[in-house]
């Protein structure tokens, strides 16, 4: 599996921008489609919300790729 991080530094990230800002899509609109596909989980639950709020902690799968979502340093 391919292992990811992503350092917010804001107090979160939308699940689409997210996809977007880790290359795992082309743009937000690809990565909407993808959250409505089903194909995306955060801590392990399928998620359909295309702009749910993404913290620190949170992991994101999708695919044969994992994001670690980091708090800013």
């Amino acid at each position: 599996m391919q292992r990811l991080t992503f350092e917010l530094d804001r107090d979160f990230v939308e699940l689409n921008q997210l996809l977007k800002l880790t290359g795992l899509c082309d743009s937000g609109g690809a990565g909407k489609q993808l959250v409505a596909s089903g194909a995306v989980r955060v801590d392990g639950v399928v998620e359909l919300r295309k702009t749910c709020k993404i913290h620190a902690g949170q992991r994101v799968t999708i695919g044969g790729a994992e994001i670690e979502v980091l708090p800013a340093r």
